[in-house]
Parts: structure tokens; C-alpha cells; sequence
């Protein structure tokens, strides 16, 4: 496994384009998570704005400064709100299609300690299309697995740069998608439940408080230790976060160690935010923090 810290300076972190999800978020937060059957009371209810797609848009748009989204909405009052929630954010929304079915809606429970369960809605998710959607010749493009996949297929075979798929939920994925992927990015869960995955070329796992690992072609070829965070607010954005973080630090030429290090900074940072789509610093700030702990794990190691 190399540690080498890569001392030379990275390239501009290029904008990202997210093909997938928009949901509205309506979470009620409890002191526990009921067990089934159960009823908890005395939960605090709020919504706000979700999708791992527009999370992912948010924070690539947060981290570079700007980023495009390619979704669908529909043609409610959930629908321009998260429209104007993203385009405040600094992303592109001039590819997200108005749909008469209802905006994607997710009914999430949280408890005291920021874990979670997710009931999603697709409703207008459903209808994402590409058409008329184009993409540049150096664009790197992000999606999920709560889109259709054949229209994540459609986007890999359209995509003529850097494709990245954050493969979740979990599910078989096309062998002809896998293929044409040139980041795969799920939790060990996940990963567990794919089995493709295990010979895939390049994949990224995410381990919680044990940090993140890339493997190459089945074997452990980087990782980085998680940032220890005591004051955990909600864990729902975090690994849209990280997905987010990791396809810009590896296409800003950072080496897979300081690139995991780095997402995994920003996860940190968005587990401490109780927003779904949290404020996070830029890009070349996580670079820069994370430089002082990589350069100190390669002088253990030597």
C-alpha cells in the first residue's frame, strides 16, 4: 500500500455535473428509533431540502463553487423550493425537468446519536430523462441509484470524461454500467451486498468511524483514518458529502490517500451540520487542512 504524500500542487477542482435524485426531506428527529410496531413520541419535525443527487450537487457546488444538476422536480411548491434551495447553493439547475408527477419526497427518522431510517418516495425522480442533455468533453459526472438505471446507463454512455457512480442504495448493477465506471463509491455495506464490486477496477468504501479505503481491482490500494467527531447532528448528508468531495479531489490530481483524507474531512464536517445539504469550506481548504496528517503518516511509516 503506497503512503506517499503528493507534494506537487493540484489542478483548479473542475465543476461536477450530478445526474439523480430530488427529494424533499420531512424528518422527525427522536431521542431513539422506534422498533416496528412501536410508536416514540416527543420527535421535533422539520423539511428540508434532500435527494442524494441535489446533495451531492450542493456540496460539489459548496466545495468547487459551482455545479450542474440533471433531474426532475415536480410542478409543486416542494418542486420550486428545492429549485431555489439549490440555485442559492450555486448549482446549475437549467437541466432539472418539471414533471406533473409530485416532487420526490423522503420520510426520514433520526435519533439522539444522528443514526437514521429512510422511507423514500419517488414520485417525480421517476421521470428523469437526458434528453437534451448534453455533456463536455473533460466533464466529470456523478450519479446514484435512485434514478432509473438505465438512465444512469444512458448518462455513463454519454459521459465523455470522468464517470463516478455512488452505487446506492445497494443493487445488481447493469454489467455493461459497472463496466463504464471509473469510480464506484459505496459504505461496507454496500459493498458487501454487491458482489461486483469485488473485482471491480477502481471502488471507494466508507467505514464510519474507521475511515475509507480505495480498492483496485479487489485489492486495498490507499486509505485514510476517519476525523474523529464527538458532536454528530445528522449522518444523512454525510456520505453525499464525501461522494461529492472524493470525485473533485481526485480530478483536482490529488493522490488516492490525500483525496480519501480530504472527503473524509468533509464528511466530518457535514455529520456536525443538521442539514442534509451542509455548509461546508471550499475544496482547497480541506486540501490544505488535511496536508499536516498525511505528511505525518508518512514519516510513521518510513
Amino acid at each position: 500500500m503506497s503512503n506517499t504524500v503528493h507534494s506537487a500542487a493540484p489542478v483548479s477542482p473542475s465543476s461536477l455535473t450530478v445526474v439523480g435524485s430530488i427529494n424533499l426531506d420531512i424528518t422527525a428527529t427522536a431521542s431513539r428509533l422506534p422498533s416496528p410496531g412501536e410508536t416514540v413520541g416527543g420527535a421535533v419535525l422539520r423539511q428540508q431540502p434532500g435527494g442524494k443527487g441535489a446533495n451531492q450537487a450542493v456540496a460539489a457546488a459548496r466545495l468547487a463553487g459551482s455545479s450542474r444538476m440533471v433531474g426532475a422536480v415536480g410542478q409543486d411548491d416542494a418542486g420550486r423550493s428545492l429549485l431555489d434551495a439549490m440555485a442559492a447553493a450555486g448549482v446549475d439547475i437549467s437541466s432539472v425537468a418539471r414533471v406533473d408527477e409530485a416532487t420526490g419526497t423522503a420520510l426520514v427518522l433520526v435519533d439522539s446519536d444522528g443514526e437514521n431510517q429512510i422511507v423514500v418516495c419517488p414520485g417525480a425522480n421517476a421521470s428523469v430523462s437526458l434528453d437534451a442533455v448534453t455533456f463536455r468533453e473533460l466533464e466529470a459526472v456523478l450519479c446514484q441509484l435512485e434514478v432509473d438505471q438505465d438512465v444512469v446507463l444512458e448518462a455513463a454512455r454519454a459521459t465523455k470524461g470522468f464517470f463516478a457512480l455512488n452505487a446506492a442504495p445497494a443493487a445488481p448493477i447493469i454489467p455493461e454500467l459497472l463496466e463504464r465506471c471509473d469510480l464506484v463509491i459505496v459504505n461496507e455495506t454496500e459493498y458487501e451486498l454487491i458482489p461486483a464490486l469485488k473485482n471491480a477496477p477502481l471502488v471507494a468504501v466508507t467505514y464510519g468511524g474507521e475511515g475509507s479505503a480505495i480498492f483496485v481491482d479487489g485489492e486495498r490500494a490507499a486509505e485514510a483514518p476517519a476525523v474523529r467527531v464527538t458532536d454528530i447532528a445528522n449522518t444523512i448528508g454525510a456520505g453525499d458529502a464525501f461522494c461529492a468531495a472524493l470525485v473533485l479531489a481526485l480530478q483536482a490530481g490529488l493522490e488516492r490517500v490525500h483525496a480519501l483524507a480530504v472527503a473524509n474531512a468533509v464528511g466530518a464536517d457535514a455529520v456536525r451540520d443538521s442539514s442534509s445539504q451542509p455548509a461546508l469550506q471550499t475544496l482547497e481548504h480541506y486540501i490544505e487542512a488535511t496536508r499536516p496528517s498525511l505528511a505525518a503518516g508518512s514519516a510513521a511509516t518510513r
